[in-house]
This record gives structure tokens, sequence and C-alpha cells, in this order.
């Protein structure tokens, strides 16, 4: 299991987040499906090294915008940028820089642990695949399970497999859509440090969840989405949790 905590990281400062390039630079970011506007001129800025969180209530637009910077999904309008680069028409160096954690784990049941990630890390070009999937199986805590068919998982354990996938080609940007859905306790905890040592370690970090107060206590800065704008846009440990929760209900 993971040893780090939340509490015993040292993220970025704030000087050293707002010195650095902005990881995700969004511009009237809008998404439309048929006639309906499901994102509607999103202008933010997500500096290098920073852990955003997006709060909102179902159909707020969370999980759209976060395909829209996985560049899974293209917007109507407006301008992405990321680490400088336009995502228009993405290079593969550019999405080399994004890893993803989303409703699906994008694991195959029937391959172990470590042969999921040696598939994906040969998908990256990652040299030495196999020591890279066995570090990052001891980073989430699975290393004794590396050669257990992923059926055999919990659901927890599928979780931190998921991010050991998604760190496999050392992203330097982390997309967490709900990563915390239908865990238990201990699984929340094990996923919440693993999110915070990447943090501290330099990544930037965003990710969509529903629990307002779990999410003042990890991220630096929360955005709250409604109706596919943005509501508020705030430092986490200058917000009420009370207020954001209004927000976030509307």
């Amino acid at each position: 299991m993971i040893a780090i905590t939340a509490e015993s990281v040292t993220p970025l400062t704030d000087a050293e987040i707002t010195t650095a390039t902005p990881a995700v630079r969004m511009r009237g970011l809008s998404k439309r499906y048929d006639e309906r506007w499901v994102l509607r001129d999103i202008t933010l800025d997500v500096p290098t090294g920073s852990y955003l969180a997006l709060l909102g209530a179902n159909g707020a637009g969370k999980s759209t915008l976060l395909h829209t910077l996985a560049m899974l999904s293209p917007a109507t309008r407006g301008e992405l940028s990321l680490f400088g680069e336009s995502a228009a028409r993405p290079s593969p160096a550019l999405r080399a820089r994004l890893g993803m954690i989303g409703h699906q784990p994008m694991l195959y049941r029937d391959l172990s642990a470590i042969e999921n990630l040696v598939f994906f890390g040969k998908l990256y070009d990652v040299s030495r695949p196999k020591q890279r999937a066995m570090d990052m199986l001891e980073r989430v805590g699975l290393a004794d399970r590396a050669l257990s068919v992923v059926k055999t998982f919990s659901r927890g354990m599928v979780q931190r497999l998921s991010i050991a996938r998604a760190l496999m080609h050392a992203p330097e940007l982390l997309l967490a859509d709900e990563p915390f859905s239908g865990l238990d306790v201990p699984s929340v905890q094990a996923v919440s440090a693993l999110l915070a040592e990447l943090h501290a370690d330099g990544k930037t970090v965003i990710l969509t969840n529903h629990d307002v107060r779990q999410s003042l206590e990890l991220a630096q800065r929360v955005v709250v989405l409604g109706r596919g704008r943005v509501v508020s846009d705030r430092r986490a440990q200058d917000a009420n949790a009370d207020e954001v929760t209004r927000e976030v209900i509307g």
C-alpha cells in the first residue's frame, strides 16, 4: 500500500506556479452536441504544477470539459493550448504529455496487471517497459499483485492500476474524471495520497469531483461549473465549503 499521505507532500508554491508557462489555456472554449451547448465560453488558465478541482452538479459540463482538454473531443469554438502548443492539430509529442483517468479504466480484464502496463508502455514507446511497469506497480501499492489478472481486482485496486496505466509514459498533465467514484474509504485515501504525491512531483493535476469538502482539502484551486459556464473560480484555502456547495447545487 502507498505509504505517502496527502499531508506529507510539499507542492509547488504559488510563486513557483505563477512563473511557469500555463499547462492549459482556454479562451472562449465552447462545445455543442446537436443544438445543445454543454460548454459555454470557458476562459481559464491552469498554471503548470497546479492542482485544480472541477466541481458541479450532474450535467454541468465537467466531464465534457475534461474530454476536451484530453483532445478526445474537439471544441466547437474557442481556443485551447496545452503547454503553449495549440491543441487544434496536436502533435504526438503533445499527446504524450497528457495522462487520462476516465470512468472506464481502459484495462484488459483477462490480462495481468503487469501485462496491461507493459502493453500501454509499448504503445507510447516507453524505454524498458517491464521495468517501468514494475516501478509503477510499486508506486501504487500493487507490486505484490503484478501477475494477478485484473478481473480478480477490487474496484479500488482497478482504480490504482488505472492510475499506473495513465502514468506509464510519465505525463506532465494528469486528467482524472471522478477518480474516487465507487471507492471505499481506504481506497479513497490511497488514491488521494497518490494524486498528492504526483502534484508534489510537479505534475499538473485536474480532477472532476462531486465531493466539495474533499476537493477543498486536496486541491489548490476549485472551479465550479454550472450549465456549461464558470460559476466561480477561487483558491481552495479561501473557499467556504457551504458557499461552494450552494454554487454547485445552483
